[in-house]
């Protein structure tokens, strides 16, 4: 793997697992040496997670991770809307029916790995990322993918707060079933909604915790 590629994933990973907290500053010469890599791939990296919209410019010389603010919460989920319920609608209409019947009984099973425990939750985690893949893969439109990837990556930050929300994240699995079933079902309308209700359930849940983060937040630096 080259350096550049290797030290992007390294930096995007410790966004998203929030390693990097938003308004991290992150000079050249600082995580070069951090990672021990040439400045080079770093500045490429760098290029690469502004382009995500990961990254920031503050000013000319300085680059911050961006930060997940309600409005910029709100502004994602209008688009996941938009892309996830079409994406569902076109995989109910085209999909194979083995890897769909394969999620849902790992679905039906997930809430058996829902404990406090970081294994439980990873594997978790790997069943909506497969649920993903499999709906992409359906949907069969390299387009549609290529914006739901950009979306996801941002998902993923929201994701990690609430990580450790057990009753929501046992809901979020049967949303997730639901949504798995109408596809079965070969019901386009019925897996474009039930992908809107997870989503509406979803952006109630990660603005509430935001509220709670920033609250906590604030406390803290006061």
């Amino acid at each position: 793997m080259r350096a550049s590629e290797k030290t992007y994933r390294t930096l995007r990973d410790e966004i998203l697992e929030g390693k990097l907290l938003p308004g991290t500053v992150l000079a050249e010469v600082e995580q070069s040496s951090r990672l021990r890599v040439s400045r080079t791939p770093i500045r490429q990296a760098l290029s690469r997670l502004v382009a995500d919209g990961l990254v920031a410019a503050q000013s000319p010389r300085m680059l911050v991770v961006t930060d997940m603010d309600t409005e910029r919460v709100r502004s994602l989920y209008e688009l996941r809307y938009a892309l996830e319920s079409h994406a569902a609608a076109l995989a109910a209409r085209r999909r194979d029916t083995a890897p769909f019947e394969r999620i849902q009984r790992e679905l039906i099973a997930a809430p058996e790995l829902l404990v406090d425990s970081e294994d439980g939750l990873r594997r978790y985690f790997s069943i909506v990322d497969a649920l993903d893949e499999a709906i992409d893969e359906a949907a069969e439109n390299s387009y549609l993918s290529a914006a739901l990837a950009s979306v996801r990556l941002h998902s993923a930050r929201i994701r990690r707060l609430s990580r450790h929300d057990a009753d929501r994240l046992r809901n979020a699995a049967k949303e997730h079933l639901l949504v798995v079933e109408a596809i079965l079902e070969s019901d386009p309308e019925l897996a474009a909604h039930a992908t809107h209700i997870h989503l509406r359930n979803s952006l109630t849940s990660a603005l509430a915790r935001l509220e709670t983060h920033t609250a906590v937040s604030s406390s803290q630096r006061t």
